[in-house]
């Protein structure tokens, strides 16, 4: 009887522990990427992996958590491709408190199947820059429009897509107008306002989201589990060095580097260090609005600066290599402020490299005028003692060699001391060494 009861409390222990891990592995993953900052090409590939990687778990949706100024149209087209091929539901969502989805996070906000903001964060401002030094349009006025028609067609496409304010979001690219999380909430620009992931997730659960190929998807994230896939090593470091002002920095130390390497040959680490921030230096212009005339500047810069080395005019090259310098520095990049060199970096550095280049400038005329050591050019000035008469032809002794040398003034005698002129096909010319006063 007990030996009974004992089996039938073991059978309902296996069967509840069958029943909680069958609960546990029923429960919705819930995948989150993160978008904090300027979108590029490395921001977009790490966005399309995220979606990949999260439609190879199975999960439920994928969640972007978004806080950007706005970026490359190029890179914006590509992630909202992504978001719109995903085999599964993708949430967009503004946050933390105090995020934007301005410019281009406006077109990837309208393309997320559910479309979400935090208290406290705005949308909008998504017209299309693209503007030049001193702040002119760089596009001519028919180029402007053609632009700016494409924009309000794009958005307006993928407004239409997922049942959103159309005109709104035209408004936003043509006009530039933004608004609030509650006002985009009454304007059916997004979804939902949720304080947090953990609100926004119960809001989620039973929501129904249209895929591309038509599909009608429910959300299930009662209970989920949450998998955050952030930024690989590599994925962090070259989105770093697509910052505008650390590709300035690249750029710069590349110069300094090669520039270092060229007047001192043999040195090698300058040169190597130059070589390789020179090729992340290209690298991460290839990722930026660059504007050929600063990279032209630059380029003019360096080549001033290795003139002045081999040329004598007195820092007259190494100036206009700074002004070059500096000049190329603030055009560098097109596309506004979010991708102008910081103007306190242009001067910082425009000074490191005009103190090195005359630090090394002086190093090189110095070396310029300070005698030979070695050669014949070393023995000009040097005194030596006369071992055979000079009648005017003899020979003379000369830190232990024996040279057969020239008078210039006539019969020198044995013994006498004289100061070489110069030297001709292994003969000294030499005149006689004046004595001091007193001797």
């Amino acid at each position: 009887m007990f030996r009974a009861i004992r089996i039938l409390s073991l059978l309902g222990l296996l069967i509840m522990a069958f029943t909680a891990l069958g609960v546990r592995a029923a429960s919705p993953t819930i995948v989150v990427i993160t978008i904090d900052g300027i979108i590029n090409p490395v921001m977009a590939d790490y966005v399309a992996r995220g979606i990949e990687e999260a439609e190879d778990m199975n999960a439920t949706a994928c969640v972007i958590q978004m806080d950007t100024p706005g970026g490359l149209d190029t890179a914006m087209r590509d992630i909202v491709q992504s978001i719109v091929e995903a085999r599964i539901p993708v949430v967009v969502y503004v946050s933390p408190a105090g995020a934007r989805a301005a410019s281009a996070g406006v077109f990837i906000t309208m393309a997320g199947h559910v479309a979400a903001m935090s208290p406290n964060t705005a949308i909008g401002a998504a017209s299309p820059v693209s503007i030049g030094p001193e702040g002119e349009v760089e596009m001519s006025e028919t180029m402007q429009e053609k632009v700016l028609n494409d924009a309000a067609a794009y958005i307006r496409s993928i407004a239409e897509a997922h049942g959103r304010n159309v005109e709104w979001a035209e408004l936003a690219v043509r006009e530039a107008v933004s608004a609030t999380e509650r006002e985009a909430l009454e304007l059916n620009v997004v979804d939902i306002v949720s304080s947090d992931l953990d609100s926004l997730l119960s809001e989620l659960n039973g929501w129904e989201a249209t895929l591309l190929g038509g599909a009608v998807v429910t959300l299930e994230t009662q209970d989920p589990v949450i998998q955050y896939i952030d930024m690989s090593w590599m994925e962090e470091f070259l989105f770093a060095i697509t910052d505008p002002n650390i590709a300035y920095v690249l750029l710069s130390l590349a110069t300094l580097g090669l520039f270092v390497e060229i007047s001192n040959p043999g040195l090698i680490f300058p040169g190597v260090a130059g070589g390789i921030c020179l090729i992340l230096a290209f690298y991460s212009l290839g990722n930026l609005p660059v504007n050929i005339a600063g990279i032209l500047l630059v380029v003019v810069a360096f080549g001033l600066f290795i003139a002045e080395v081999f040329t004598e005019t007195f820092g007259l090259l190494t100036a206009g290599g700074i002004i070059s310098l500096v000049l190329g520095s603030l055009i560098l990049f097109k596309g506004g402020p979010l991708f102008q060199v910081n103007p306190w970096l242009v001067g910082t550095i425009a000074f490191v490299i005009a103190a090195a280049f005359v630090f090394v400038l002086t190093r090189v005329v110095a070396s310029h005028r300070r005698q030979p050591a070695t050669g014949w050019e070393e023995l000009i000035g040097k005194t030596a003692v006369v071992r055979a008469a000079l009648v005017p032809e003899g020979m003379v002794l000369y830190k232990g060699e024996r040279w057969m040398a020239v008078s210039e003034e006539g019969r020198i005698e044995l013994n006498e001391k004289v100061v070489i002129d110069r030297v001709d096909s292994l003969k000294l010319y030499v005149h006689r060494q004046k004595k001091e006063a007193g001797n």
